[in-house]
């Protein structure tokens, strides 16, 4: 059920800091929750999750700019950061985290192949985005891209803020 123990790791970070988190998951489609809800007391410190799969969805609910989908993508650094930003002041929590990637086996380009991965986070000590490139098949590339944004979550805590 878990990975290496990350959302249990999450799940202490964010219990010891007295602090709340919100996820916009595209690419993972709840996949993050899922996994955070899998702790017993969860409701401590996760207090809501948006899946957040089309791109009326990101602008409408989370506040992404539709120049920003214009310009640079749904799956790109600059969306996935206003998406962390926008859930984390609809949920009014200390946290946001977003995902957003193309899980194949169709969507790619030339561009941004399947396997394509952003995850942002915005929080009390700063907002970080990260690129990422996973291989394998679809449901490789969601818990691939799960993995790495509870990681970005425990790098946010053990780093001080901010990557």
């Amino acid at each position: 059920m878990t990975n290496g123990g990350v959302e249990e790791k999450v799940a202490d970070l964010l219990r010891d800091a007295g602090q709340t988190i919100a996820v916009a998951e595209s690419c993972t489609g709840g996949l993050i929750c899922d996994r955070l809800t899998n702790i017993s007391g969860s409701s401590e410190y996760l207090e809501m999750g948006v899946v957040a799969y089309s791109n009326r969805v990101k602008t409408s609910l989370l506040g992404v700019p539709e120049a920003v989908i214009a310009d640079h993508g749904a799956v790109s650094e600059a969306c996935v950061r206003a998406m962390a930003a926008g859930v984390r002041g609809l949920a009014g929590t200390h946290i946001g985290l977003a995902v957003s990637g193309i899980a194949g086996p169709t969507g790619g380009t030339p561009e941004k192949p399947v396997g394509t991965v952003y995850v942002g986070l915005a929080g009390t000590k700063g907002e970080t985005g990260r690129h990422f490139f996973f291989s394998g098949s679809r449901l490789d590339i969601k818990e691939q891209s799960a993995t790495e944004a509870l990681r970005m979550v425990s790098r946010y805590f053990e780093g001080g803020g901010s990557e």
